[in-house]
């Protein structure tokens, strides 16, 4: 397959060029310079591929980039309610259509599913349904504890596959003795530990007894359990992953952690933050529905917050960009099941918040946010997250400048709530290929 006339951006380049792809592997990447007055110019207009796209076919300013990688997706797959009735909100199939709709080619979906993924060989039956489907590579998370009640270990190696990463997901064990064993276990393994920090302690559970409004209590939540595990994690030696930073006294401590993360043996800090907490606020939130459908953990917050993860995004303190991709009914979600569906909105909300702000360019440090590493996190950066040779021919073809209406009748995903519908966005994902197949093409499915 020859990809040529694009524009061609990771986090180590922004060029026009073209891409050879050979058994789902990126052979050659090819700067216009290098093409040209030469024999290689010749094979590349007249050269034996089964499949040539060309960029110049494209209508506005179409960009290719490393399909994005998702550290936090709800896919709810399994799922079960009362009376054996499959869960509405998301199924494999769904949710990894939707993945590609936004550009993604590997997704880590959380393990509070029914039941819960607490076992790796529950991950890995799931991981291989989603390699059947052909679409994405699927990652599950395997729980902390078993059940996700935190009370008992989970049977993490009991199948001789490790999971990329483990989570108690909006769980946080409360008590931090079993916490400090969980991140001693994922120690030994070298498995990072996504800390989805809303246990506060006494402090935020006296300040909701008494009744303080959410966006309150929440905050209070998510900095002391962010310095909770940090510090758990220093003693365990452990990589911790925090995810979706929302609150600006968040970003400023682990900004402040980070500069001397290397003094303690074995203790690696990332974190991430999510699409809608870069380009909404808590007036969407009031907007939508505060206790409905613009619910979400941790909540929207104010425009300081927003700005503060922002410039946390732009100053590498915030490694990532993750969806927590989280779908629902629409009957759930009016009656105030928080979480929003968005693997199909991150890339135009992204581009859109960092849009002439980040230095080297906004393609460069967009794709490092959402490809190179999130993959480098799993330790998938040998693998995949830039355009490289010998890397998977996992691309995204994006228009950086096409204008579309977010409509969540066209939403992939069975979840539809989101703060972005209606909206006007900006940057469109025209084709995804996943090992080198082309997988989402304009609206359709290869």
């Amino acid at each position: 397959m020859l990809l040529k006339n694009f524009r061609i951006a990771d986090e180590a380049g922004d060029f026009f060029g073209s891409v050879i792809v050979e058994d789902g592997f990126i052979a050659e990447v090819i700067p216009h310079e290098a093409a040209a007055g030469n024999a290689l110019r010749e094979n590349l207009n007249g050269g034996n591929f089964y499949c040539i796209i060309d960029g110049n076919n494209f209508s506005g300013e179409p960009a290719l980039m490393p399909a994005f990688i998702d550290l936090h997706a709800h896919f709810r797959d399994p799922g079960i309610t009362g009376g054996g009735i499959p869960f509405p909100a998301e199924t494999l199939e769904s949710g990894s259509l939707a993945a590609a709709a936004g550009g993604y080619g590997t997704v880590v979906c959380m393990a509070n599913t029914k039941p819960a993924i607490d076992t790796a060989e529950k991950a890995r039956v799931l991981k291989e349904r989603a390699a059947a489907l052909g679409f994405i590579d699927l990652f599950p998370v395997v729980s902390l504890t078993k059940n996700m009640e935190g009370r008992e270990l989970s049977q993490i190696h009991d199948c001789g596959y490790l999971p990329l990463m483990l989570s108690e997901d909006g769980k946080d064990i409360a008590d931090s003795g079993l916490f400090l064993d969980a991140l001693k276990t994922a120690r030994t393994l070298g498995i990072p530990v996504s800390c989805h920090c809303d246990f506060g302690g006494p402090e935020a559970e006296a300040a909701k007894s008494a009744g303080r409004p959410r966006a309150e209590w929440s905050r209070i939540e998510e900095n002391n359990a962010v310095r909770r595990a940090v510090d758990l994690g220093k003693i365990a030696g452990c990589h911790i992953h925090i995810a979706h930073v929302s609150t600006q006294e968040a970003a400023a401590f682990i900004r402040h952690e980070k500069k001397s993360a290397n003094e303690f043996p074995g203790f690696r800090l990332t974190c991430e933050a999510t699409p809608h907490h870069i380009g909404a606020t808590e007036n969407d939130a009031q907007r939508m529905g505060e206790e409905s459908a613009g619910r979400v953990n941790p909540p929207l917050r104010t425009e300081s917050d927003r700005q503060a993860i922002i410039a946390a995004l732009l100053d590498g303190t915030i490694d990532a960009i993750a969806t927590d991709h989280a779908p629902h009914s629409d009957s759930d979600k009016a009656a105030g099941m928080p979480g929003f569906t968005g693997l199909e909105t991150a890339f135009a909300v992204c581009l859109s918040a960092l849009a002439g702000k980040a230095p080297g360019g906004d393609l460069r440090h967009l794709s490092a946010l959402m490809s190179a590493n999130p993959a480098r996190i799993l330790g998938l950066g040998a693998d995949r997250g830039r355009i490289a040779s010998g890397l998977r021919a996992d691309i995204v073809i994006a228009d950086t400048r096409a204008e579309w209406i977010a409509a969540p009748s066209e939403f992939k995903s069975r979840g539809k709530c989101g703060p972005f519908n209606g909206k006007k966005l900006q940057g469109k994902i025209l084709m995804t290929l996943h090992s080198g197949r082309i997988v989402f093409d304009g609206g359709s499915y290869v």
